[in-house]
C-alpha cells in the first residue's frame, strides 16, 4: 500500500481496534519498509494521533483514566485470580512484605493462607481487612490520607512510615505498562507511595493483568529496569514479553 493517507488511515483503524500496533505487522501488511512504517507512527504521533513505543505504537485512548476500585474490580476477574494464586507461590514462612493497593492485588491477598509467620505492610484498607483474621499474618496498615477511588492511604505520613523499614518483597499494581516509558498509575499521590514502597523492598514483583500492557497512567512509578518479575496472564502482548525477558525481567504467564 504505496499511498500514504490509505496507510496513515490502515494504521488509525488498527489502533482503534487493538489499541496498539506493531511495526513489524504493519511492514508486513502494508508491504512497505520498516523505515517507512517508523516515518509514518513519527508523522501521526507529531499530529497527536498516537504515541510510539519501542518497536510498535498505542492509541492516545491507551491512556488511563481512574475509576473506582469496585468498578476495577468486576473486570478481568478470571485472570487476575490465576495472577493471584501464582503470586501466592512465592510467598515464604516470615517473609516481610509490601502489598501495595490495587484490585489485582486484592486478588492476591485473598489467596494467602499463611501457616507460617509473615509480616504485611500495606497501604490498602481492604487487603488489611481481607488478611486480619488470619493468626499468623501480623500487619502494619500505613496510615494517612484515605484515597477513596482506592479504598487505601496516601501522603507524607504512610511514606515516612516506609522510609524507616525494609521487606523482602513488594508485591505491586499498575494502570499501565510501556516498554520506554515504565509503569504508570493514574493518580500523582499513587505513583508516589509507590516510589517509596519499590525504595523499601528488595525484590519487586508486579501483579498486572495482559490490558495493562501498551498503556500509560497518567504518573509515572518507575522504569522497567527497577523491577525482576513480572505476573501476569498469557494474552500479553508476546513481543512485549519477548523484551522484558531480554531485559532480564522474570515474566510468569498465567
Amino acid at each position: 500500500m504505496g499511498n500514504i493517507a490509505k496507510r496513515h488511515k490502515y494504521i488509525l483503524e488498527q489502533l482503534k481496534e487493538d489499541g496498539y500496533v506493531k511495526v513489524l505487522d504493519l511492514s508486513e501488511k502494508l508491504g512497505v519498509s520498516e523505515v517507512t512504517i517508523r516515518k509514518d507512527l513519527k508523522f501521526l504521533e507529531s499530529k497527536k494521533m498516537l504515541y510510539r513505543n519501542h518497536g510498535s505504537a498505542s492509541s492516545l485512548s491507551s491512556i488511563i483514566s481512574d475509576k473506582h476500585i469496585d468498578v476495577k474490580e468486576k473486570l478481568n476477574m478470571d485472570e487476575k485470580s490465576s495472577i493471584a494464586k501464582a503470586a501466592s507461590k512465592l510467598l515464604e514462612p516470615n517473609d516481610k512484605i509490601i502489598i501495595a493497593s490495587g484490585t489485582t492485588l486484592l486478588a492476591f491477598a485473598n489467596e494467602i493462607n499463611a501457616s507460617e509467620g509473615i509480616t504485611v505492610i500495606t497501604s490498602s484498607v481492604k487487603v488489611s481487612l481481607s488478611l486480619c483474621y488470619n493468626p499468623n499474618i501480623e500487619i502494619i496498615q500505613l496510615g494517612g490520607i484515605m484515597r477513596k477511588n482506592s479504598v487505601s492511604v496516601i501522603g507524607h505520613y504512610a511514606e515516612n512510615i516506609l522510609e524507616s523499614l525494609s521487606c523482602n518483597k513488594l508485591f505491586l499494581g499498575v494502570d499501565g505498562i510501556d516498554l520506554d516509558y515504565g509503569l504508570t498509575t493514574s493518580d500523582m499521590s499513587e505513583a508516589r507511595i509507590n516510589q517509596q514502597m519499590i525504595d523499601a523492598a528488595q525484590k519487586i514483583i508486579v501483579l498486572t493483568d495482559s490490558s495493562k500492557f501498551g498503556r500509560r497512567g497518567f504518573c509515572k512509578i518507575c522504569d522497567l529496569n527497577k523491577i525482576h518479575h513480572i505476573i501476569t496472564d498469557k494474552n500479553a502482548p508476546a513481543h512485549i514479553i519477548e523484551m522484558m525477558r531480554e531485559r532480564e525481567i522474570e515474566v510468569t504467564l498465567v
